[in-house]
């Protein structure tokens, strides 16, 4: 049980392009009065299925629970890494010793306070290979981390690790308090973020109410937040319109035209995130490079682009930062050959084709059915098959984390730091390296280098490398990033849409 105590890395922003003006509709279902008392109702397409921040992979749980607990670091809007629970930190000389100094005087929902011995706790745990945390591998450089006093917390490091002040920000490394179980967190999210929870109805709507205890300088804005959840990104556009909804973030170009020409407020966001087919490399006849690189040289990326997402995005390779952003030029077949797939296809002995059993996700983000639909088309003309199961959000994280597929349709979240995207995929002790179906013992080396190298023009060399091996050996079909599209109705302010499609400025969100 929980105790009782009462009480960087800079990066390029993406860039944010306002569509349109906001709507002179009300939308605001809480009645009058001052701003600080109203609930503000954000629409989601999925419940979340985790309150365990430790554990949560799916996005509508990450952004629930970035606004119920606190992580060590944060970032801005920019994406640059600023303080968080611990207003500074300091690397020692030779890089082999992080000195974080916490915050005074936070306290998590439950009122006990937050102190060293929970960042020892939270960080000891998540190390732990029994926990599974999604985001231990972001700490594979931490040999030990000491408490020495209420407000200091030493991480002694195995060497030096340029990405570790980014990887502290994700809610995946949020600081419990010292003893909570999964258990307990599952039904009482108890986190140190400018809200906690009031309530929740399975499958309707999730409820966070203003945490007056929060440590931010600017308490939240409204008194409480309702996720209320609308399974059809047009069906929350409706009740948008109607004044039952006033925020959400949509995935689907069409759906986000047709917000703007309703008047609604749409500003349009590129992403970190990229749009992926993922391929079980140690899984039957994807174990063989010669199918992988075929169906890498049968896919027209921009067809899947155009047809599912209406041409809004890029076509990209594996990492999406801007800091390290690779060129999906120097990838083998950069356009669609068919003759090359065929190629590749003899050499595997499977001239006569392959079939792939298939997940896709329906609820999770809009594009996803259209995308596997023009896939498997553009497929089946180079004689690969792909078995589509179509399935509701939950059941496809489920499997995704059994790695119970051979390809997998997927819209991955990105980083500011290639390491935090890809470090737990790509080198063998990392934590979803089964899912991902593949690692080397180059990755390992390439993956351990970019960590130690504080140079920025010496690791993205690094990273250009760990690119290049990625595609050259058609690990995944990396396809396209999109926009995220914030829709507000009249008299929403203060929201500040993220690249990396955080919805952290909620607490700055007042509802008119």
């Amino acid at each position: 049980m929980p105790r009782g105590r009462l009480s960087a890395i800079g990066v390029t922003s993406a860039l944010v392009i306002a569509l349109a003006g906001c709507s002179s509709s009300s939308g605001s279902p809480a009645g009058t009065g001052p701003a600080a008392g109203k609930t503000l109702v954000v629409g989601v397409t999925s419940d979340p299925d985790t309150f365990f921040p430790w554990k949560a992979t799916q996005f509508t749980a990450v952004n629930v629970l970035q606004n119920l607990y606190g992580t060590l670091t944060e970032f801005d809007k920019d994406l640059n890494v600023v303080p968080g629970l611990a207003e500074s930190w300091k690397t020692s000389d030779d890089g082999r010793k992080l000195t974080l100094k916490l915050r005074q005087g936070v306290t998590f929902g439950d009122g006990s306070a937050f102190d060293s011995e929970d960042v020892k706790w939270s960080l000891d745990q998540i190390m732990a290979p029994a926990t599974a945390a999604v985001a231990r591998a972001s700490l594979s450089s931490v040999k030990s981390v000491t408490a020495p006093d209420p407000s200091t917390v030493v991480l002694e490091l195995t060497g030096p690790d340029a990405a570790l002040p980014a990887n502290l920000a994700t809610v995946n490394l949020a600081m419990l308090s010292t003893g909570a179980t999964e258990a307990e967190l599952s039904t009482r999210p108890n986190g140190t973020g400018p809200f906690t929870l009031r309530s929740r109805t399975a499958s309707q709507s999730i409820t966070l109410a203003r945490n007056d205890r929060w440590w931010g300088a600017d308490k939240p804005k409204v008194s409480a937040i309702e996720f209320r959840v609308i399974p059809d990104e047009s069906s929350i556009v409706a009740a948008m319109q109607s004044g039952n909804v006033q925020l959400t973030v949509l995935n689907d170009p069409l759906v986000a035209r047709t917000a703007q020409a309703a008047g609604v407020g749409l500003t349009r966001t590129p992403q970190l995130n990229y749009h992926v087919l993922q391929l079980n490399a140690r899984r039957g006849e994807l174990a063989d490079v010669n199918v992988r690189l075929a169906i890498q040289c049968a896919i027209d990326r921009k067809q899947v682009l155009d047809t599912a997402a209406l041409g809004e995005g890029e076509v990209v390779g594996p990492i999406t930062s801007p800091a390290f952003k690779s060129d999906p030029a120097r990838r083998p077949c950069p356009a669609r050959d068919l003759a090359k797939a065929a190629e590749y296809l003899g050499k595997a002995g499977k001239s006569g084709g392959v079939t792939l059993k298939t997940i896709v996700s329906q609820g999770e983000y809009a594009t996803s059915v259209n995308e596997a639909q023009n896939l498997k088309a553009q497929l089946a003309e180079a004689k690969i098959n792909l078995e589509l199961e179509v399935l509701e959000s939950g059941a496809y994280v489920d499997r995704w984390n059994a790695a119970d597929f051979d390809a997998a349709v997927a819209l991955n979240g990105g980083r500011p730091d290639p390491d935090g995207s890809y470090g737990r995929y790509f080198t063998s002790g990392g934590n979803f390296n089964r899912v991902a179906g593949y690692s080397s013992p180059e990755l390992d080396k390439l993956f351990a280098d970019g960590k130690a190298t504080t140079d920025q023009a010496a690791r993205k060399a690094i990273y250009d490398q760990v690119s290049a091996h990625l595609e050259d050996n058609a690990v995944w079909i990396w396809l396209f990033s999109g926009y995220t599209y914030t829709a507000t109705t009249a008299g929403v302010r203060g929201f500040v849409p993220m690249a990396n499609g955080s919805l952290q400025y909620l607490r700055t969100t007042s509802a008119g």
